[in-house]
């Protein structure tokens, strides 16, 4: 059997689990496993993070400068756009097949231990991300690495991931999502998400609202671990448009860094380099000595974050974006005010009913010209209907597909009538994902 076959393998296995959306707060579980294999995850640094968007991309840049000093890194995130072995990273690639599958090897026996004390106490199988996250700390210490680059599933403090203890704990921007699971204000969901805060360790956050900066504050001094926030100890002090992206300026939270290129396109993202310069900082040196202005120029210099406002075709221009809720709406709608000289955007749509579809439409609409609604392959998929209902109720024309090549084709076919048209196909990580895998295959110019 190929290594490509054993690591298809390993992921038929755990389709067979419990979906990722199947969560309890049962952490121990993880740690059960872990301790059987004798805590791999205790080989090696860890900077973990959470929020509610911009995981991803901060995961990313954090993961480059670490590299740019020379370190071995893994990063483990979620979900994935096309491949699973996209979401275990190894010195900035996805993760061997031969890796993958060996690491598969070492850590099923223990599995069956596990689940049958978890059937004996009247209690479900071990699932689907708990078992990815095992996984990824096995292929991580088999590496072996310096540094792990840990994104959160969902929430924190009862996350699969928190059996690691961050020598750094990082915070996006927290907002209303998986309502749910973590709680229907914000400073509900801070609570939960500031459990990854370890004692002694550092913690940076980007700017929050005031409801969830002070849960952030109180648990970070509950554990004594210093922490600082954007806007504060460091931020953004300023951008401009480059080909391919932006340059930033940032002042850190002990050095200053000027003019520095990044290759990703949006005001979000330049705010997402600065936490993660600053949480680079807190690793190295602790907050006290500045990284070297090469290293910085390098680590941002060769970041890349696949679905986040990514340029997948240029006749027409065509972007693919992440955003699946309201906060991240907002922040691809300012994006592509502000970097795009563009009259009419066409908006391919696609999105999970469990998802606040209404919010992000509310967000899109002012930027947007021309909506094409796709279905999602997914039982949590949202009715094209009544995605179609949301769009004409805000104003927006709008068009309904059988599948995203039609929607894309038809987006594609209607912004191609004018060079003061685009394309974004957003809504999902799903649908990003896929729309990444069309546009390759069909080999857009």
């Amino acid at each position: 059997m190929s290594d490509r076959s054993r690591a298809d393998a390993v992921y038929e296995r755990l389709l067979t689990r419990q979906g990722e959306r199947w969560v309890q707060p049962r952490v121990e579980r993880t740690r059960r496993v872990l301790e059987l294999l004798d805590d791999p995850q205790r080989t090696y640094r860890v900077v973990h993070i959470t929020g509610t968007n911009g995981k991803t991309s901060t995961a990313r840049i954090i993961e480059s400068l670490v590299r740019a000093h020379g370190l071995r890194t893994a990063m483990f995130t979620s979900p994935h756009l096309e491949r699973f072995t996209e979401r275990i990273l190894v010195d900035g690639e996805p993760v061997a097949d031969a890796a993958v599958a060996d690491a598969w090897d070492e850590i099923e026996p223990f599995l069956g231990i596990v689940d049958a004390e978890l059937g004996a106490a009247g209690d479900a199988p071990l699932t689907f991300f708990e078992i990815l996250t095992v996984l990824a700390f096995v292929v991580a210490a088999d590496a072996p690495v310096d540094v792990l680059v840990l994104e959160v599933g969902m929430g924190g403090s009862w996350d699969s991931t928190n059996t690691a203890d961050g020598d750094v704990a990082v915070f996006t921007p927290i907002d209303i999502d998986h309502a749910d699971r973590l709680g229907e204000t914000v400073a509900e969901i801070a609570e939960v998400k500031a459990g990854i805060i370890k004692n002694g360790a550092l913690a940076v956050s980007a700017q929050q609202r005031p409801a969830a900066e002070q849960v952030l504050r109180d648990a970070a001094a509950a554990c004594a671990a210093p922490i600082t926030f954007a806007g504060e100890e460091f931020a953004v002090e300023g951008d401009r448009l480059a080909v391919g992206g932006q340059v930033v300026s940032v002042r850190g939270l002990a050095g200053t860094y000027d003019d520095v290129y990044l290759p990703l396109y949006g005001a979000h993202q330049g705010a997402n380099a600065a936490l993660a310069i600053a949480a680079v900082e807190a690793l190295i040196g602790g907050g006290a000595r500045p990284i070297d202005g090469d290293i910085v120029a390098e680590g941002l210099g060769q970041v890349v974050s696949p679905g986040r406002m990514e340029l997948v075709g240029r006749e027409p221009t065509t972007i693919v974006d992440a955003a699946h809720n309201p906060h991240g709406a907002h922040a691809l709608a300012a994006a592509l005010r502000d970097t795009f000289d563009f009259d009419e955007w066409a908006l391919v749509l696609g999105a999970f009913g469990d998802k606040d579809v209404a919010g992000v439409v509310d967000e899109l609409a002012p930027v947007v010209a021309r909506v094409f609604v796709t279905p999602l392959h997914s039982e949590r998929a949202a009715r094209v209907d009544e995605i179609v209902a949301l769009t004409r109720a805000a104003g927006l024309a709008t068009s309904a597909h059988d599948d995203l090549f039609d929607a894309v084709s038809a987006a594609r076919e209607w912004a191609g009538e004018s060079e003061r048209r685009a394309v974004v196909i957003a809504g999902s990580v799903v649908l990003a994902g896929e729309a990444i895998t069309l546009a390759r295959e069909e080999g857009y110019k």
